[in-house]
Order: structure tokens, then C-alpha cells, then sequence
């Protein structure tokens, strides 16, 4: 799957790296109503908008993202603080009292009867 995806890649890189050789011709670009004319090949205009858009879209998405980052920190917060209160807690033993070991019934109980 790795190779899948590095052979993709390397595809990719030399299609673009085609266009790019391809389109070095200079274009205008004009803007609304603006006497302003820029002259500059294709892939540079493509590039610029494409870094511009990426930009801005990462701008749209930062105030979610940071949003989602609070609420994942409270809620773990929060499984801390539940999973601390559902533990009970554990009291030593007295020193003169000994842990009784399991094995055959005391001498006082009732007799099973062999179940």
C-alpha cells in the first residue's frame, strides 16, 4: 500500500511538474474595474491561488478545531475526575487482624452436602 501510494505521488509531482513546463507563457490578469494589469505565466497565478485558498480555508476551520480541542480537554478531564470517584477506596487492615486464606469451611458452618 505504501508503494501504491509513493507511485501516486511521484505521478502526480511529474504531471504537475509537466504543466508547469508546459504553460510558461505569460498571462494578464485583471481585476473588476481596476486598470491594473498583472502579466505572469499561468502556473505562477494557479500557485498563488491555490496557497491563497488553502490559507483561507485553514482560517475557516481554526475556530472549530480549537473549539473541539477545549471540549476533548474538559471531557478528559472530566472521565479523570469520574473514574477517580468510582473507585472506592481501599482501607488497610488492622495490624491485629489477619486476611482469612480460602479453604475448607470454618469449624462452625453447616455441613455441605457435597454439591
Amino acid at each position: 500500500m505504501r508503494f501504491l501510494a509513493w507511485v501516486l505521488r511521484v505521478a502526480l509531482f511529474f504531471a504537475a511538474l509537466g504543466f508547469a513546463i508546459t504553460n510558461t507563457e505569460p498571462v494578464s490578469l485583471r481585476f473588476f474595474g481596476v486598470d491594473i494589469v498583472w502579466r505572469a505565466p499561468l502556473v505562477v497565478f494557479l500557485l498563488v491561488f491555490f496557497v491563497a485558498g488553502s490559507a483561507l480555508g485553514l482560517l475557516g476551520v481554526l475556530p472549530s478545531m480549537f473549539r473541539q480541542r477545549r471540549e476533548i480537554g474538559r471531557l478528559k478531564r472530566e472521565i479523570k475526575l469520574t473514574a477517580k470517584a468510582a473507585q472506592p477506596p481501599i482501607a488497610p487492615l488492622p495490624p491485629d487482624v489477619a486476611p482469612v486464606p480460602p479453604g475448607p469451611a470454618s469449624p462452625g458452618a453447616p455441613p455441605t452436602l457435597g454439591v
